[in-house]
């Protein structure tokens, strides 16, 4: 018997690219007549025919363009560094004829630092935006847009304009509002279809390691740069607190990204909503990793009324490059990845991952009880390798919140499984642990588990346990 792969299931094509483009991918979508749009670092928007395998210009001259949305096959909205543009066609030649300013009601300071992301919308029509925290690698221009703000500005990460590290509403009939702040790096912006907001946030000071976050409004999701443009925040530099006081104020991460084992820089997030023509995990969130060749797959698990849940391997150095920066599905089904390495770690182009058919043995769900975890896998496990404990190996750690770079994996403990059940249908394992604390991740690296002649395929889980499950009284 041989480990199954997941090459076995989907394939990777590679998008020739047009002569002489940069090709640090920005963005990507597509229209409603299937055609691709996507935006590079130089500041071309083109359009790719996948029928024809022809690119055309659209538009040009924007700056770091780092966002898409599509609203009709001759109209976009591009989130640019500046500002979020809105791109149309009116004579209907295929290229962009007016540039438009939506909204430009935020500060920037010049700081190479401050990216901007997004668009993304709500059923309401409000559009989500995010705003990078400036570096303390590099200055700020003498010439500023928005008023300068000194407190924090010692920091690592710091926000000396409005409103830096926050994401922002801009509301259907135009006002841009702060909505959410607490944020480092924001590159991935998603909107579910229950119309939750979900950001990946990249591994830095005030955070341990990479996160997604499940973004409420009027919260404070942990880097204390944004604090000083917070109504309700006294006149004190954030960073003069205890973070023993600004961990008591912070909303924790949904999902904890162990540092190097699953992500170095989450990017964009999508859900798979094809209805299983990309496979087994329809409805899923896909989520993009710019330092290693890597895509990752969410098992949410809601407890008590909050997510929490886990991250598992979904593609993992199986023929992508690196750069994993942008994701969209198109409307066969495949999945497209922009790549760009943006002067750090990744590669450039566009590449594509088609499902092939068949169903790899994997992890479906993973799920908190009372006494342990309960793991639902695609197909039904060979009932003795199931069973059998060693196959089951778990450790918990966490990640420290302070001011310093990243941190290491923190009181670090193997934790015993102490039983293990299997579900009729043999595709459920009910493991109980000798112990389960919150604010901790725990770890599982499965063994050699089988399904009909298949191995598992991908071996390694992390759960972030936020809240405890209780018994039922």
């Amino acid at each position: 018997m041989v480990a199954d792969t997941i090459t076995n299931y989907y394939e990777v094509q590679t998008i020739p690219m047009p002569a002489g483009l940069t090709a640090e991918t920005g963005g990507l979508a597509f229209l409603p007549d299937g055609r691709l749009v996507a935006c590079f670092h130089r500041g071309e928007v083109m359009t790719y025919n996948p029928t024809t395998k022809s690119w055309k210009l659209f538009a040009e001259g924007l700056h770091d363009p780092l966002g898409i949305l599509v609203i009709n096959n001759r109209e976009l909205l591009i989130m640019q560094r500046p500002e979020l543009t809105r791109l149309k066609d009116t004579d209907g030649d295929g290229v962009a004829d007016v540039y438009e300013t939506v909204t430009d009601q935020f500060g920037m300071s010049g700081n190479y630092h401050e990216f901007a992301f997004g668009p993304v919308r709500d059923k309401q029509g409000n559009l989500y935006i995010g705003l990078n925290a400036a570096s303390s690698g590099a200055g700020i221009r003498d010439e500023l847009r928005g008023r300068y703000e000194p407190m924090g500005r010692q920091g690592r990460m710091y926000s000396c304009v409005p409103y830096r590290g926050w994401i922002m509403q801009l509301t259907s009939d135009g006002k841009l509002l702060p909505f959410a702040g607490g944020f480092r790096s924001p590159n991935g912006l998603f909107i579910d279809a229950k119309g939750r907001l979900f950001v990946t946030d990249n591994q830095g000071d005030w955070l341990g390691t990479s996160k997604l976050y499940h973004v409420e409004q009027g919260k404070f999701y942990g880097h204390p740069a944004s604090l000083v443009w917070r109504e309700s925040f006294p006149a004190v530099d954030p960073l003069t607190l205890p973070p023993t006081t600004l961990d008591s104020m912070r909303v924790r991460e949904m999902i904890t990204f162990p540092h190097q084992r699953m992500a170095h820089s989450p990017t964009q997030i999508v859900a798979d909503n094809t209805g299983g023509r990309f496979g087994p995990f329809a409805g899923q969130m896909l989520v993009g990793e710019m330092d290693f060749p890597r895509l990752l797959r969410i098992l949410p698990d809601e407890v008590n009324g909050q997510l929490q849940g886990a991250v598992i391997p979904f593609f993992d150095n199986a023929g992508l490059r690196k750069g994993n920066n942008r994701l969209a599905f198109a409307p066969d089904g495949s999945l497209w990845l922009g790549q760009t390495d943006h002067g750090w770690v990744g590669d450039r182009g566009i590449q594509r991952l088609v499902y092939k058919g068949g169903t790899p043995l994997d992890v479906m769900a993973m799920h908190l009880t009372p006494t342990g975890f309960d793991l639902t896998f695609t197909q039904p496990l060979d009932e003795a390798s199931a069973r059998a404990i060693a196959n089951y190996p778990c450790r918990r750690f966490y990640y420290m919140y302070h001011a310093s770079y990243g941190s290491p994996e923190t009181d670090s403990r193997p934790v015993t499984v102490t039983a293990v059940t299997l579900s009729p249908d043999r595709k459920t394992v009910s493991l109980t642990l000798s112990e389960l604390k919150p604010n901790y991740v725990y770890e599982l690296i499965l063994g050699d588990l089988r399904s009909s002649g298949k191995r598992i395929c991908n071996r390694l889980l992390y759960y972030t346990l936020n809240q405890l499950k209780q018994k039922p009284q």
